[in-house]
């Protein structure tokens, strides 16, 4: 049986575009030796070096995603464009400008000689190839009724280059399904998110009373630190599969949104960004916890130990971010005070971790730490070894400062290419990073832990700490005097609202009670 024209229109049109990784030097070559589209007196302003886009008008960069007859854009430049466009423009605007585009080169090609006319449905299987990179890299823009009306409307004009076997219609169906699919899935996660959003705070202010014997800590649940590192691992794979790229480009449009009063995309939408910020601080305040609730010396030293050794499990596998989140619990006050523990620790260990993160020189170490883990992933054979968690806030910190350190435009107008070639770059290779499926077994009962151990409030850590050891200067002396007279109010409060819960609970009761009598 002959394969239909249009999959094999679509099948030429893979085997002919330029199949460069994605940004395999900065992108040095990764666009060169592709064909540059011939746009003539269209578009003459978009200003190259070294084979790559540098600057460009809107327009041009615009033209330049839109393929033709003998040209397809390099999938570095679609991600790039799609991916910072959002800067300057609607997603819906821009579907709507590449559609005219769309429409434009098919007319002149029905209007062309027999050979031009010929060339359609390869014209067509190129527009197709491009609205499928973009729903699956980008579903998220399509997710208001405007930008699905435009790609409805693109669709349905290159339908009309296949309307002798409906092959491009099923293509573009199957494409459309997954589509929703993916933002369906997207959506259901984050009303599941938002049902237990909240800050590390309200999961529960507890003030430190005598412990009790059956009360549980990371020890009883596990008790060696590369399973817990392991466990660990899971749950930032698990948060950041559910970053997207146009997550983390918010959060330049949301300054330039703040610069200019203007909205430029969805600045609420971070919801994704701050569930992962919020494990880093839920993280860090569990390990405070768990270090400062212990009574005896003895056992907090080896609590103490024990999340040393999980740290630099943790180094070893790859997971920067626990790792920096486990040695920002040890270096809280409260527990950064604990002068009688810290002696019978063995810091070691300790020292080479804050080494390796230490903040001078802007994060030296750490950064070479992190190229590192980068360069084994990429030559990794199994995926233990291609394990790489960045730590998220310094993530965001380089976006930030990229982006601020360098104008969206140019002193002649035009939009600084270069500039989004790195964000996007940055963007690309945390991508990379979170695609990795995690190889270590999955135990419920750690994760359940680590998710939904109570924490301790600052005020509550103090406490802990101050009665573990106590104050050793005035001040010391003055914030554990305001500290207990704080904690006796809030559990007379308790109290009060205690015995009210009893009394309407014994009145429901005997209502009950009554009504259940014959």
């Amino acid at each position: 049986m002959a394969e239909p024209l249009c999959n094999a229109a679509v099948k030429k049109c893979k085997e002919t575009m330029p199949q460069t990784p994605i940004f395999s030097s900065m992108l040095g070559s990764s666009c060169s030796g592709q064909v540059q589209p011939d746009m003539g007196e269209r578009c003459v302003d978009p200003v190259y070096q070294d084979g790559n886009i540098v600057s460009g008008s809107l327009e041009a960069l615009i033209e330049r995603l839109v393929p033709t007859m003998d040209y397809y854009p390099d999938r570095t430049y679609i991600f790039t464009f799609l991916l910072s466009s959002r800067v300057f423009i609607h997603p819906h605007e821009l579907l709507a400008k590449v559609g005219q585009i769309c429409i434009k080169q098919k007319q002149q090609l029905e209007t062309g000689t027999e050979a031009e006319k010929a060339k359609l449905k390869s014209f067509a299987a190129k527009i197709i190839q491009l609205l499928k990179e973009w729903t699956e890299t980008f579903p998220y823009d399509f997710q208001d009724e405007k930008s699905m009306k435009e790609l409805k409307e693109i669709a349905h004009r290159i339908t009309q280059c296949d309307e002798e076997n409906g092959t491009v219609k099923k293509i573009i169906s199957q494409m459309t399904q997954n589509l929703l699919m993916a933002l369906s899935a997207r959506s259901q996660y984050q009303e599941i998110r938002e049902k237990f959003r909240q800050p590390v705070t309200d999961k529960g202010t507890i003030l430190k009373n005598k412990p009790q014997s059956t009360q549980k800590d990371i020890l009883s649940v596990c008790c060696d630190p590369l399973i817990l590192a392991q466990q660990l691992t899971h749950i930032e794979l698990e948060r950041v599969s559910n970053i997207y790229p146009e997550d983390l480009m918010q959060i330049v449009s949301h300054m330039d949104s703040l610069d200019n009063h203007k909205c430029r995309g969805d600045v609420t939408k971070t919801y994704n960004l701050e569930a992962y910020d919020n494990w880093f601080n839920c993280l860090s305040m569990l390990v405070a916890t768990e270090i400062c609730r212990v009574v005896k010396k003895k056992q907090r030293t080896r609590m103490v130990e024990f999340f040393i050794d999980v740290a630099r499990e943790c180094f070893n596998i790859g997971n920067f971010n626990s790792m920096m989140a486990i040695i920002s619990g040890m270096n809280l006050s409260p527990v950064a005070r604990l002068k009688k523990t810290w002696s019978k620790v063995k810091t070691a260990k300790f020292d080479v971790l804050e080494h390796h993160m230490d903040p001078s020189s802007n994060f030296c170490n750490y950064r070479t730490a992190l190229q590192g883990a980068a360069q084994r992933s990429q030559t990794a054979n199994s995926n233990r070894e291609k394990i790489v968690i960045p730590v998220f806030n310094l993530f965001i910190k380089d976006i930030y400062f990229l982006h601020k350190i360098h104008t969206n435009r140019l002193p002649n107008g035009q939009i600084n290419f270069k500039k989004f070639w790195e964000i996007s770059r940055q963007i690309h290779d945390f991508l990379t990073w979170k695609q990795v499926e995690c190889p270590f077994e999955k135990d419920k009962k750690i994760q359940s832990y680590l998710l939904t151990a109570p924490i301790y409030s600052e005020e509550a850590l103090f406490i802990a700490s101050f009665e573990s050891e106590g104050p050793e200067n005035h001040m010391e002396k003055d914030s554990w005097k305001t500290l207990r007279y704080k904690a006796s109010l809030a559990h007379g409060a308790f109290a009060d609202i205690h015995r009210h819960e009893i009394a309407s609970y014994a009145l429901l009761c005997t209502q009950l009670t009554v009504f259940s009598e014959p």
